[in-house]
């Protein structure tokens, strides 16, 4: 079962579920697949797609991660920070929150490439006690962490990975895993996503 998860109510939310919803429709027709075939390659229910297809829905990240690998695009090709030829400039108002946490934290997808082979840049901001979790991406991804405040909790497959500030890690992340923040100051980390088409 998909869940409607981070419903958000500011401008910012609306608008990037608005790109989100208009780049699915349009990868959707220019793939020519339906709703049907979407949904059983994703393993995301008709009824979901179409709240989200009509913006009525806040997707979760992992619920994104699954729609662009089915297409054979990136997540980051859905909010318009995915690379064109030559250069692509983001400008700062136009990078995308996909995560709010309960207590304030943020992920910001910061920029990435196009899919199916991609490649994504992240800033999450983690308050003491929160937690995202992640059910695993497609075989053989692997994401790159570099914890520039605080200490971040790396949960992967039931081994537990303390990363303080200042360290880094690389983690193959085709396996459900979480970040925690199990401190008392706030944690900031950029992630790096290299996903390989299957």
């Amino acid at each position: 079962m998909t869940k409607k998860v981070n419903i958000m109510t500011d401008t910012n939310a609306a608008i990037v579920n608005e790109a989100i919803s208009e780049r699915i429709k349009l990868y959707r027709s220019q793939k020519k697949m339906s709703l049907d075939e979407l949904s059983r390659r994703a393993g995301v229910s008709k009824g979901m797609l179409v709240e989200i297809e009509g913006c009525r829905a806040n997707p979760s990240i992992a619920l994104l991660c699954r729609l662009a690998s089915s297409m054979g695009v990136s997540v980051a090709d859905f909010v318009n920070v995915a690379g064109k030829p030559a250069v692509h400039l983001i400008d700062a108002s136009d990078i995308p929150v996909l995560w709010k946490g309960e207590k304030g934290g943020s992920a910001r997808l910061l920029a990435g490439t196009s899919g199916p082979d991609m490649v994504e840049l992240w800033q999450w901001i983690l308050h003491p006690g929160e937690t995202f979790e992640s059910p695993g991406h497609p075989e053989g991804t692997s994401e790159l962490l570099h914890v520039c405040e605080g200490k971040l909790t790396l949960i992967l497959s039931e081994e537990t990975y303390v990363i303080m500030k200042g360290c880094s890690a690389v983690a193959r992340t085709d396996a459900p895993h979480a970040y925690t923040n199990d401190g008392n100051e706030v944690a900031v980390f950029t992630m790096t996503v290299s996903e390989r088409a299957r």
